[in-house]
Parts: structure tokens; sequence; C-alpha cells
């Protein structure tokens, strides 16, 4: 388990979205926390996936390799992120099984180390279920977070309101005061 903060300035999106908002924008210089083990460490811990995946060389590798399948889906076209997303898909399954408690759904792996990825593309696709319309990127121009939509009426623009929503409104100002 990793001690270390986490630097993100929008952390607790759906896992998918979560795994996308591994970069971000800061003083104009964009961050990854999946540079190394360290960051990795940190992005499974804050989604509970730290006691059962290792930070290790592997898990980093397709991680990376869902993030990336994950934006092209996301921000690119279906026919440009189907593929790539599929591909993550493939290394993993669904299976059912009844419990004393009813019936449960168990993800497989033949190979353990991509867990954490297919788990990120499995929550998208559950994302496209539930509320496609919902996945949205930050409207700010310089931002590259995505988020969720869990507004009432569904017409949430920002990452974060303190932080985009406000440098919009206060370049809108500036703007107006100026012209």
């Amino acid at each position: 388990m990793s001690g270390a903060r986490d630097p993100r300035p929008l952390t607790g999106e759906p896992l998918a979205l979560d795994l996308l908002n591994t970069r971000w924008n800061q003083d104009g210089s964009l961050q990854d926390l999946l540079i190394g083990p360290d960051g990795l460490a940190v992005w499974l811990a804050a989604n509970g996936l730290d006691e059962e995946y290792a930070p290790d060389a592997s898990v980093l590798r397709h991680l990376l390799q869902a993030r990336d399948a994950l934006k092209a889906a996301v921000d690119g076209s279906p026919e440009e992120g189907a593929p790539l997303v599929d591909a993550v898909l493939a290394h993993g399954r669904i299976r059912a099984g009844l419990t004393a408690r009813g019936p449960v759904e168990r993800p497989e792996f033949a190979d353990p180390s991509w867990g954490p990825a297919w788990l990120a593309a499995r929550d998208y696709l559950e994302l496209l279920t539930t509320a496609p319309d919902r996945i949205r990127a930050c409207a700010h121009e310089s931002c590259v977070l995505h988020f969720f939509d869990t507004s009432r009426n569904g017409t949430r623009r920002w990452c974060s309101m303190a932080a985009c929503g406000n440098r919009a409104k206060a370049s809108r100002h500036y703007a107006r005061s100026r012209g």
C-alpha cells in the first residue's frame, strides 16, 4: 500500500475516467501520475486495488495501454477507440456465480497483471450503458480532465467549478472589462 499523497486535481471519478485523469495540466505543463511504480501505487491505492495488485512493470504497461485505448474511445471516434478497448477486454472475462447472498459476477484473468487495465475498460462499458452522454471532458480549453456528470440536470461543464469554472468566469470578466 502506498502512503504517498495523490497529486491529481480531480479524483473520485469512475475507474475508467479516473485512469484518464492520471494525466493533467499544471501551470501549463502536462503531468503524468503513471510514470513509474510510485505513481502506479498511488493510483491503485486511490481505487482500492492496492491489496490485490502490485505496482509492477507489467501492471503499469497494461494500464498505460488501457489509458491510451480509453483516451481514443472517449476523445476520438468509436471506430478508432473500440478495437483498442476490445484489445484490453480480450485479457479477461466475467464469471457468473451464485453465493449465499445471491448472484455475483467475478472478473477472471489468464494473466492477473491485466486486472486493473481490464477493470477500467469494463467500467467504461458500464458508463456507456448507464449514460453515455454524461461522460464529459472539461470545457476549459487547457484542461485535459474527464468526469461523469452526476448533476441533476446534466449540464456540468467543468471538472471543478473551483478551478476550471472560476478560471473561465474570471477570463470572461477580464475580457468584458478590457473591451
